[in-house]
């Protein structure tokens, strides 16, 4: 039975990583590095949502959380709460299916040529 080699790879592989896994773990811990650059900017990045002709605004950053919900007084009917309520809902799901595409672009670029399967988290 033969042994690890010296450097503690395979024998005849020059005793590293075999087969360039050094260079593929540091590549792989540049893309984490990237990552988290790339993670920490979305979180800064904004997008703007829009429901009733404007009547209600949401503000979510690239990392999903809503910044700032603004509804114009105009838009405040006491006798029609559900109108008001399904305005503030359709703008705060557009805006975070805004964000998630923002986030996709962004770590797509990342990570578009590893070949991952979509909806990985990013």
């Amino acid at each position: 039975m033969r042994g690890l080699a010296r450097g503690g790879g395979l024998p005849g592989m020059g005793g590293g990583l075999p087969g360039g896994m050094g260079n593929l773990m540091s590549q792989m811990q540049k893309l984490q590095d990237e990552m988290e650059k790339t993670q920490e900017a979305l979180a800064d990045e904004e997008v703007t949502a829009t429901a009733g002709g404007g009547m209600v605004t949401v503000v979510a950053t690239g990392a999903q959380e809503i910044r700032a919900i603004t509804i114009k007084p105009e838009a405040v009917d006491p006798d029609d709460a559900e109108l008001l309520q399904d305005m503030v809902l359709a703008a705060v799901n557009e805006a975070i299916q805004k964000s998630k595409a923002l986030a996709e672009e962004r770590m797509g670029s990342l990570t578009g040529g590893l070949g991952l399967p979509p909806g990985l988290g990013f």
